[in-house]
């Protein structure tokens, strides 16, 4: 779970903030009411993904909040009730995030998706595609203060090279004037490759006018931008065209997934589960390990559903964290399934450093501490529904002996 710090002295915009942060299930929320107490927070070691920060508080009246902020590296999201035009210009040159002013609930909704897509670029890489090195430096520099993982490429050609080394790129951002390959050749080339048909492409030109934009987007970019470029208007194409993407991507795989953890569904896991089998399981070679969540009613029954489903989200991210190497899902209820063509040994130290950190981690606004069962199967079996039942049983025996705990023999 991200830490977002929120410093703000108004007791009743600190109750939305704290509202709308702790709604995100990947957020707590950190609340100061003024400098001392954020630079202590600060000095104490904590880390925060990001801060939400007004400009006037009691013992910092003139921003000096947005210092302190920038000087322990953390991004930060200036919301302010005033609007000052050579203010904001001032804070986005030293490296604010965005500035926002309290004039709605958009406002504070806006703030908060400025956040979360945050947390989305700590797994977003992006390309940056650009002959001079000057700009290069300034688009990698720029993106990396909004956390994305950013790669770069000084032409086309390399820009192939790279792409085919990060196949998990999302996003290209490439010039059109460049040596060896200019930026139409490179996107018609990405737009060749199926396996990029979910990259984002926004091209960039010094001689952006209508023809140039045209011809960029009928080559197959999401976008075009002119240098130089407003630095909201930027993130705000990028965002955006991001964003669509997403929503494609999950539109697509919907009948795939889980509603509530975005997991991959039960459905989803055999379909894919007897294609693995068909070419692993019958050897040996494939695992599967049945884990479901210990004493998850109590939860419901004493914090309420809403509660349960944040925790369940939690725990899905957990997953993913540790096994997303392998296929897992939701298989039911509070119940999840990994189905894994790793090394045996390795898969069982993963399994292992998952139960420690399922112990260790503190779930929901609630911080409550928890524990995970889990059953194990990797003997030769005639399909995959014996292997699933045959981990599913040992599933229970850990629970009905001491829960918290592996059992992957009988």
């Amino acid at each position: 779970m991200f830490k977002i710090l929120v410093v703000e002295d108004s007791q009743i915009v600190r109750k939305i903030l704290n509202k709308l942060v702790e709604d995100n299930p990947h957020f707590h929320s950190v609340l100061c009411s003024d400098y001392a107490e954020a630079k202590q927070k600060l000095d104490s070691g904590e880390e925060f993904l990001a801060a939400i920060v007004d400009l006037n508080l009691p013992d910092a009246p003139r921003g000096e909040i947005v210092e302190l902020m920038l000087s322990h590296d953390v991004p930060t999201a200036v919301l302010t009730g005033n609007f000052d035009e050579t203010l904001r210009s001032s804070l986005i040159d030293k490296g604010v995030l965005d500035y926002i002013t309290k004039e709605s609930r958009y406002s504070y909704m806006q703030v908060i998706k400025l956040i979360d897509r945050l947390r989305k670029n700590l797994t977003t890489k992006v390309l940056v595609v650009d002959d001079s090195t000057t700009s290069n430096s300034y688009l990698c520099a720029f993106l990396r203060k909004f956390r994305f993982q950013v790669l770069s490429a000084f032409d086309g050609v390399e820009a192939l090279q790279v792409l085919a080394e990060n196949p998990d790129i999302k996003l290209v951002i490439s010039d059109y004037m460049m040596p060896n390959m200019d930026g139409f050749e490179l996107v018609k080339a990405v737009r060749q490759d199926r396996n990029f048909q979910d990259l984002v492409f926004i091209g960039l030109s010094a001689n952006g006018n209508s023809v140039l934009s045209a011809k960029f987007i009928k080559s197959g970019a999401n976008d075009f931008l002119s240098k130089p470029f407003y630095h909201e208007e930027f993130f705000c194409r990028v965002l955006q065209n991001l964003e669509a993407q997403e929503m494609l991507v999950t539109i697509r795989d919907s009948a795939n997934l889980d509603a509530l953890t975005k997991t991959y569904n039960r459905r989803y896991l055999f379909e894919q589960g007897e294609a693995l089998f068909k070419n692993e399981g019958r050897l040996g070679g494939l695992t599967v390990a049945m884990i479901d969540v210990d004493d998850f009613k109590p939860v419901n029954d004493t914090y309420g559903h809403k509660t349960g489903d944040h925790l369940l989200q939690e725990f899905a991210s957990l997953m993913g964290d540790c096994f997303g190497k392998d296929l897992y899902a939701r298989y039911g209820g509070e119940e999840f399934t990994v189905i894994s063509t790793r090394d045996y040994a390795a898969l069982l130290d993963d399994l292992n450093i998952f139960l420690t950190r399922v112990r260790e981690h503190e779930f929901t606004e609630h911080r409550l501490n928890l524990t995970c069962s889990i059953g194990v199967c990797a003997e030769e079996m005639q399909n995959l529904e014996q292997l699933v039942e045959k981990a599913d049983a040992r599933l229970y025996r850990a629970k009905y002996s001491g829960k918290d705990q592996i059992v992957d023999m009988d």
